[in-house]
Order: structure tokens, then C-alpha cells, then sequence
């Protein structure tokens, strides 16, 4: 790695490192797949002093980009390497050992016996998914990103008798959100419990986020159901983004789901946007994939995960 040197990154790369991600993600799947506002939202997450690396050349462009971004107290973790598209110097190796060291770094500051780290991977890299086979990672599960465009205006739907719908636009509701959140999800692929506060803070550094999208649904005055609508896309694809929703198991089969999710379409449409998006865990029956397919919903990409035990 002699033409490359190894930094912490700062708020002010952002523009950087966007640059170099969506060159990546245009040399896999065509058009990039973040926003500047997504960098500079995962900057903020991220514990950049120890956990994230940005590798220059000699002229100071950035060519690599790292990161390890544990889940609470857990022992589990998120990871990702990115390097410019043609790019040698021995520099995708460099950041893996740092990523590596530093999870059992992690996994000692925090009491673990070691740390599972999980990766998400186009399916159409395939050349990163040999990468992170023969580092010894396992494929996991696979999130499938779909979605639907619109024609022009989508009629909302009625919701079913004893629903109210409620914009969490104050604490009280925001708290319900959480708990529902907290317990809709807590079987799901790499849950982790998060405190309010926690959830709370992500929520509100996020550029994405527009609490007025965030919809608690009620079934007389009972919490059941949750959906998360943000504008993740709304920048580079002028699409909706349904980041979340679940439906408390003792709610379940009474058409919350596929109302939410027409909700959404309808909110979607009314601002403007020229359709919606979600990514949803091909593994996870509740709800099932068939429920976004039989809403007109299309496949766009597959991105797997891939686990291995630090």
C-alpha cells in the first residue's frame, strides 16, 4: 500500500466519499446508490476516530473507504469496505485487516467473547462476494429493494374499521413509534434493542427523516402498526422510501400491512414523487414478500448479507 495513506475521515469529506461510493455503485449496478446526505448522515453515526478509515493517493484523492458501526452494546456489527473501481496497491486488503482488528478491538472493549460482523453486498458484485466468501463471511440473508411508479395521482385507501392513523409529530406519539418499532422487529434479522433516546437521535440526525411521514395506526385507541416513510430517495430518484413497517403479531392478518403500504403510495404520489421503494428481508414471512408483489410492487435489486463470527 506504498501510494496510499490511511486517515480518520471528517465531516467535511463528505463530498468525498460520496464520490468514490457512487463510482462504485455505478460500476455494479449502473447509477449510484447514495446521496450526499446519506454520507454525511453515516459520518454522523459513526464513531469516526476509531472506527472508519479514508485512504488518499499521493494527490489526495480518496480511493478506499471503511468503516465498523457496532449495534449498541452488542456484539454484533456492521461493516463495509469500498474501493475505487481499479484501484491495486494492495489497498482492499489494508482496509480489511483494519476492520478486522478493530471489531476485536470492539469486542474486548465491550466484554465479548468476539464479534458477529454483517455486510451487505450487491448480488450482482460478484466479484465482492467472492471477497467476503474467502474472508471467511457466510452468506445470511438476501434484502430485496422493490418498487413501484406511478401513473399519476393514487386515491388513499380507507382504512379498516376501528383504524386511526397518527403522525408522530409529538413526543408521546414518537415513543409509541419506538415501542412498536422495538417489538414489531425484535425476531428480525440483526436486531439489536435500541433505548428511545438512542432511536430518537438517529431519527433526528438523519436528512431523511420527516416525522410527518412517521404513521402510528391504531386499532380502537390500541397500538398495532407502524410504517416509516422517508426521503432517502426523494433526492436522486424522486421516489418515496418506506424505511419501515411492521404490524404487532397480535394485529396481524387484518389488512394493516397493505394499508399502510397504500398510505404510503398515496402520501408518495401527493408530494410529488413518481413512485416508492422499500427493501424487505427475503427470509422474513411477516410481512410476507408477496404482500409488496400483490401491491404492484417490482423487483429493482438484490443486495445479500454476509455473516462471519470475529
Amino acid at each position: 500500500m506504498d501510494r496510499h495513506t490511511l486517515r480518520r475521515p471528517r465531516p467535511a469529506d463528505a463530498a468525498a466519499v460520496h464520490e468514490l461510493v457512487a463510482a462504485y455503485d455505478i460500476s455494479v449496478i449502473g447509477i449510484p446508490d447514495v446521496t450526499p446526505d446519506d454520507i454525511a448522515d453515516e459520518l454522523g453515526e459513526l464513531d469516526t476516530e476509531r472506527d472508519a478509515w479514508l485512504a488518499e493517493d499521493a494527490s489526495g484523492t480518496p480511493n478506499g473507504w471503511a468503516w465498523v458501526l457496532p449495534k449498541g452494546d452488542s456484539d454484533q456489527a456492521d461493516v463495509e469496505v469500498v474501493v475505487r473501481p481499479g484501484t491495486g496497491d494492495g489497498l482492499t486488503e489494508a482496509l480489511w485487516a483494519a476492520a478486522v482488528e478493530r471489531s476485536r478491538e470492539l469486542a474486548a472493549e465491550r466484554g465479548h467473547e468476539g464479534m458477529t460482523l454483517d455486510i451487505g453486498v450487491y448480488r450482482a458484485d460478484e466479484d465482492k462476494q467472492a471477497l467476503v466468501k474467502g474472508l471467511g463471511f457466510e452468506a445470511a440473508t438476501s434484502f430485496h429493494r422493490l418498487g413501484i411508479d406511478f401513473d399519476g395521482p393514487v386515491e388513499a385507501p380507507e382504512p379498516p374499521e376501528g383504524v386511526t392513523l397518527h403522525p408522530a409529530l409529538t413526543d408521546e406519539l414518537r415513543r409509541e413509534a419506538h415501542r412498536l418499532h422495538q417489538e414489531g422487529f425484535a425476531d428480525h434479522f440483526g436486531f439489536v434493542p435500541l433505548p428511545y433516546e438512542e432511536w430518537l437521535a438517529r431519527r433526528e440526525s438523519s436528512a431523511a427523516t420527516d416525522w410527518s411521514q412517521v404513521l402510528v395506526a391504531r386499532v380502537d385507541g390500541r397500538s398495532a402498526a407502524l410504517l416509516v416513510g422517508t426521503d432517502h430517495f426523494a433526492e436522486d430518484e424522486n421516489r418515496g422510501y418506506v424505511f419501515t413497517l411492521t404490524t404487532l403479531p397480535a394485529f396481524r392478518g387484518r389488512g394493516l400491512g397493505r394499508f399502510l403500504l397504500r398510505t404510503a403510495f398515496a402520501g408518495d404520489a401527493a408530494r410529488g414523487r413518481r413512485g416508492t421503494l422499500l427493501q424487505v428481508d427475503a427470509n422474513n414471512t411477516t410481512p410476507a414478500l408477496g404482500l409488496y408483489t400483490s401491491a404492484g410492487m417490482r423487483p429493482v435489486l438484490v443486495i445479500d448479507v454476509w455473516r462471519r463470527r470475529i
